[in-house]
């Protein structure tokens, strides 16, 4: 039986068309993608990000565990900082891509939904001889992300510091209303924005006062084409246990020199392959999309597959990613793409597609 979230009857009171996702249940639209992706590029948009797994660390041996698990650098973390960082298996695939939270003797990470009970085992594998405490939080609290050009300014006096005081891939412990949670400003649209842990029996006040100060709320739809235009790989279609963080484009959560770490000779060992396929963005003449699964041709010869593909509101042209041979990775590259029973021919192109100004 798929999970609920704490928002999940909110969901049903807004019309959501709601759908199984990671395990959970969600919303894959309220109105339209194309309006709630229009609403996060122009104002601000609510998701429900509470399928999200949230683990909490404490112990004198944290640091040392997830210096092993990760590829990126925990240990040069700043205080309150938020590292992007993959965690692979000893072969160099990515098992998930994960964000570290560092809370002064404390730490968190945000894991992708499908992956949390793998990634939950595979931490609890190595804490032996270490001191650490492991908390899955997931479940008991809830997570929600606004974003869009005035999400910042929505959010004035709902919390007792600004958000706007915070950087980029930082975050702070802070009041609702009086409530403590976690507030944090990373993102996963190509827009600024932030995002809220709280205690679960709190997330439909805080939706409410969010929605009432003008932010639109938005499902999985308007989240994927979104996060399309800005390149982001989404576990399960770029990012998975057959590709390693070079070939996905991810090099710079990779730090050979910090040390050991799961992955690392098996990462290095597949760079030598430098005939394996890479994650390239493609723009595609007509107006049909290219969907995951499409066969991208060079010269009549399959040479990769597309692993995202639509034709996303802010571009309103057929844009996808994929993975093809190293061969024909250069940007201006012209390839064919299988789409239906014909096909179209595209460019490769730098990524990501859209970029906020």
């Amino acid at each position: 039986m798929s999970l609920r979230t704490p928002l999940y009857d909110w969901h049903r009171s807004k019309g959501a068309t709601l759908v199984e996702f990671g395990g959970w249940m969600l919303p894959v639209r309220y109105s339209t993608i194309t309006d709630e992706h229009q609403a996060v590029r122009t104002l601000a948009g609510l998701f429900d990000i509470s399928h999200m797994g949230r683990l909490s660390f404490r112990g004198s041996g944290v640091v040392e565990l997830l210096q092993y698990v990760c590829t990126n650098n925990i240990a040069t973390m700043k205080d309150m900082q938020v590292r992007y960082s993959l965690i692979c298996n000893a072969d160099g695939g990515i098992r998930d891509d994960v964000l570290v939270y560092r809370l002064g003797n404390d730490w968190s990470m945000v894991v992708n939904a499908s992956n949390r009970s793998k990634i939950v085992a595979h931490l609890r594998d190595h804490l032996s001889g270490r001191d650490v405490v492991l908390d899955d939080q997931t479940e008991s609290t809830a997570m929600l992300a606004c974003q869009g050009p005035r999400a910042i300014e929505q959010s004035r006096g709902m919390f007792d510091v600004d958000i706007a005081s915070l950087k980029n891939y930082f975050a702070s412990p802070m009041h609702y209303r009086g409530i403590p949670c976690l507030v944090s400003r990373t993102g996963y649209t190509g827009e600024d924005g932030f995002e809220v842990a709280i205690r679960a029996d709190v997330a439909n006040r805080l939706a409410d006062e969010l929605i009432a100060r003008g932010a639109v709320p938005c499902g999985l739809g308007a989240r994927d084409t979104l996060r399309l235009e800005a390149a982001m790989p989404l576990y399960g279609h770029e990012l998975d246990e057959q590709t390693d963080p070079l070939q996905a484009g991810l090099g710079w959560a990779v730090k050979f020199d910090k040390g050991d770490f799961i992955g690392r000779d098996g990462i290095q060992n597949r760079e030598r392959d430098v005939t394996r396929a890479r994650r390239i963005g493609l723009r595609l003449e007509g107006r049909r999309a290219a969907r995951e699964g499409a066969v991208v041709h060079k010269d009549g010869k399959p040479i990769g597959k597309v692993t995202s593909g639509t034709i996303p509101p802010t571009i309103a042209q057929p844009i996808a990613m994929a993975y093809v041979a190293a061969a024909c990775a250069s940007v201006g590259t012209r390839l064919d793409v299988s789409v239906g029973n014909a096909g179209t021919s595209g460019t490769v192109v730098l990524l990501p597609f859209y970029r906020r100004a």
